[in-house]
Order: structure tokens, then C-alpha cells, then sequence
């Protein structure tokens, strides 16, 4: 009983997902929530759904609370208040997605270190490890 309380508690205070779909013209998938706000993000951005063909993204279903949206032929789960954060994926899955790009950024430092680390020969050898 104290489950069901809690969860009818946050349906009333988190916004819940009412609809759900992909829209092929501007290649996002768009959720509708109970507050009347709609967020949208690319596929590319969601862990799993990130080589999903146009057919697994037109699957959406909505769970019986609303919290997450399932996308059933290719078994991804989404949890809405995640989304709302800005959480697209496990802890582990974000860290890579921020160390890519990190990863790939073109400061003037950056480039001036790898130009002089370029001149002394490029990365040092790493040294072979001792048991």
C-alpha cells in the first residue's frame, strides 16, 4: 500500500510522459508530458538508441505510469525525470559520450602542446612494466 501512495504521490509531482513518437522530419523523438511542456533529443544522444533504425524508432510505447518510454523491438528503456536532467544513459555510457568530446576540443593550448610535443619526437614510449 505504501508503494502505491508513493507512486500516485509522484505521478501528481513529477511530469509524466502522455505521448510519445518519432518525428522523421526533424529526427528527434518528441514526448509529450501532463504539464503540456514536450521535450525532444536525438536518438544519437540515448544510450542504445544510437544505431536504431527508422522502424525501432517508430515503435514507442509509454509505461502504465508514464515515467519511461520503451522502445520494445530493440529493448531500451528510458526513464522520463532521467531525460528531464539531462540523463540520457548509464553513468558509465555518459562519461564516455563527455570524454569523446572532451576528447575532441581545439583550444589554442591544446594545439600549440601537441605542435611542441610534435617537434620533441611525439609521445613518449611507455616504459615496460616490471612484475
Amino acid at each position: 500500500m505504501e508503494a502505491t501512495r508513493r507512486a500516485k504521490e509522484m505521478q501528481v509531482k513529477i511530469p509524466h510522459a502522455v505521448s510519445a513518437h518519432y518525428d522523421r522530419r526533424i529526427g528527434r523523438v518528441v514526448i509529450s508530458l501532463s504539464n503540456g511542456l514536450e521535450i525532444a533529443f536525438s536518438p544519437k544522444n540515448a544510450q542504445g538508441l544510437e544505431t536504431a533504425t527508422l522502424p525501432q524508432l517508430q515503435e514507442i510505447e509509454i509505461d502504465g505510469d508514464g515515467l519511461g518510454i520503451r522502445f520494445p523491438s530493440i529493448d531500451v528503456d528510458l526513464y522520463v525525470p532521467g531525460l528531464l536532467e539531462g540523463i540520457f544513459g548509464s553513468a558509465r555510457w555518459m562519461a564516455a559520450r563527455l570524454g569523446k568530446l572532451g576528447g575532441k576540443s581545439r583550444s589554442a593550448a591544446k594545439t600549440r602542446a601537441s605542435r611542441e610535443n610534435g617537434r620533441l619526437g611525439g609521445r613518449p614510449k611507455r616504459a615496460a612494466s616490471i612484475s
